[in-house]
Order: structure tokens, then C-alpha cells, then sequence
């Protein structure tokens, strides 16, 4: 996981640490290193920003100590990467629910958007057993009535874990089984609705539309994209098609355990300023982990400097 990225990483302190700087070698090095981390899903705009930190830590000092050109490279990494990457706190999330819940005495609806084959489904099903282990008793809306088998698998998943499930019939009204869901989840005390939607191969303006319309019925108090780690840049994009549609307010990226490159979230935190609230780390119910940003760092950049 996230092996590209490091590599990337060391290779720039390794040589800046090893060789003899002119401008230009540091130039060329510098060069190497942003073409490196656009090659693991760094978006450009995200890999001239860590260059420039480097250039900036490194701009009028000439640093005569090999070892002290490591930890002044290293540093402004790490400071470039902590002020890039934002997570999430699921616990906050736990806590703003209850509060919801106790001083309304609503269920607190949450949907979830996502391009299809991202793991929403499956996420949904992560979500609803880490707010049941939490103490909360959520009820999930099956408002994919468009893909295939979604129902079904949303049935079984909802069973595993032993919550409700509320669905329709294919074709239905998406947003109508949102509604329902709510009400059922107002009728037994449920805590949290979570509100499990359909994508697309690609999005298009009908599914954009659709999500647009479940939020105002539904009336949901957060929504998470759910997106593919794997899929790089195109992330970027989707969360930003998605947040002008409807604003999205957390990201879970699945598949992160399956990551060899590791840009995605570095690219996705820069261009949206979205924060990270889990990663999906196996195929297992339980493979949900909270997104940390100090993980990601010490993963990339441990024992370098």
C-alpha cells in the first residue's frame, strides 16, 4: 500500500541527501520528483505544491552537512503532507448523531453518493455495523433501484449485520424509499438512516439530477462520497461533480489496502479540501479503518530523515 508514493519520496531525499547541488542538478532533481508523484495519481496541481515547499526549505540555505539537507527535505515534506491531507472524525460523527437524535427525536438522515463500482453498497453495509458497535441503531434505505441486483445485495448485507433494511421494487422512485426508510426509522426510534444510492459507469447530468432530488426529500444532515482509491484522478473530479450537485461533506475511499501508487487521497484533500472519514482496508464488514493522516505520513516518509 502506498509504495509508489514512498518511493517517490525517497528517491528525492536519498539524492538531495547523496549528490552536489547546483541549481540545476536541484532543478532537474526537483523535476524528476513532481513527474515521479504525477506517475503515482498526484494530481499536478497537488505535486507542484509539495515541490514548491521543498524549494522554499531549501531556497537560501546552502546546507554544507549531507545529513542536514536530509531532515531539512524530509521536514518539508512532512509539513507540506500535514497541511494537505484532512480526516475525518468518525467519532465526532457518532457523537453529532446522538445529539441529533436526543434533542429532535429524528433520525438523522445520511446519504451516500458515489460513481458506480466505487464500494458504495458495501461501505454502506462497513458504516451501519461501526454505528451499531457505537451504540446507535441505524436503519439503511436501499434507494439503488437501478443497478442490478443492488437489493438484493443490500438485503443480505443489511441481514449480516443485523440491521433494518428498507427497499422496493426496481424502477422505483429513489427518493420515495428514502422518505420511507425515514419514517420507518421515526417509528422504531432508529438513530441514523443511511441512505444507499445508485451510480453510474460515468456520471451524467440524470444521475446528478436524481441525487439532487433525493437530498432535498430526504433532507439529509451529511453527505459521503464514496469513491474508488484505485481510480486516481478521476476521484478529483467526481467528488467535485458531486459537491456542486448536492456538497458533499466527508469521503470514505475504498480499496486504499489494493493502492500500490497512493496519490489519491494526497490529490483529492488538495483539490476539494474534503476531509477523509474512513478507508476501506479488505473485503471483510469490518474492514473499515478511520482515515488518519499521521498513518499515511509515517507510511510515506518513516525512516527517511
Amino acid at each position: 500500500m502506498l509504495e509508489g508514493l514512498r518511493r517517490a519520496f525517497r528517491g528525492l531525499v536519498e539524492s538531495v541527501a547523496t549528490e552536489e547541488l547546483t541549481d540545476q542538478k536541484l532543478g532537474e532533481l526537483l523535476e524528476e520528483f513532481r513527474i515521479a508523484l504525477i506517475a503515482n495519481e498526484v494530481s499536478v496541481e497537488a505535486s507542484e505544491f509539495l515541490t514548491e515547499k521543498v524549494i522554499e526549505a531549501l531556497r537560501g540555505k546552502r546546507v554544507a552537512r549531507f545529513s542536514d539537507r536530509r531532515s531539512v527535505v524530509v521536514d518539508a515534506l512532512r509539513k507540506a503532507l500535514e497541511e494537505t491531507l484532512i480526516e475525518g472524525d468518525p467519532k465526532a460523527l457518532v457523537r453529532e448523531i446522538e445529539a441529533y437524535h436526543s434533542s429532535t427525536g429524528e433520525p438523522y438522515p445520511v446519504l451516500f453518493v458515489g460513481p458506480n463500482g466505487g464500494g458504495k453498497t458495501t461501505t454502506v453495509a462497513k458504516l451501519a455495523l461501526f454505528l451499531k458497535e457505537s451504540g446507535l441503531t441505524p436503519v439503511i434505505a436501499c434507494s439503488d433501484t437501478f443497478r442490478a441486483a443492488a437489493i438484493e445485495q443490500m438485503r443480505t448485507l443489511a441481514e449480516r449485520v443485523g440491521v433494518r433494511c428498507v427497499s422496493q421494487r426496481y424502477g422505483a422512485d429513489p427518493a420515495a424509499v428514502a422518505v420511507d426508510a425515514i419514517a420507518s426509522a421515526r417509528s422504531s426510534r432508529a438513530h441514523v438512516v443511511l441512505i444507499d444510492t445508485a451510480g453510474r459507469s460515468e456520471l451524467n447530468r440524470n444521475l446528478l439530477e436524481e441525487m439532487r432530488k433525493i437530498k432535498r426529500v430526504a433532507m439529509p444532515k451529511r453527505v459521503i462520497y464514496v469513491g474508488d482509491a484505485l481510480t486516481g484522478n478521476a476521484a478529483v473530479e467526481q467528488v467535485r461533480q458531486f459537491d456542486a450537485y448536492v456538497g458533499v461533506d466527508y469521503v470514505v475511499l475504498t480499496k486504499l489496502d489494493s493502492d500500490v501508487k497512493g496519490g489519491t487521497a494526497i490529490s483529492l484533500c488538495y483539490a476539494t479540501r474534503k476531509p477523509i472519514l474512513f478507508v476501506g482496508t479488505g473485503q471483510d464488514l469490518r474492514d473499515l479503518a478511520p482515515f488518519s493522516k499521521a498513518e499515511v505520513i509515517e507510511r510515506v516518509l518513516g525512516g527517511l530523515g
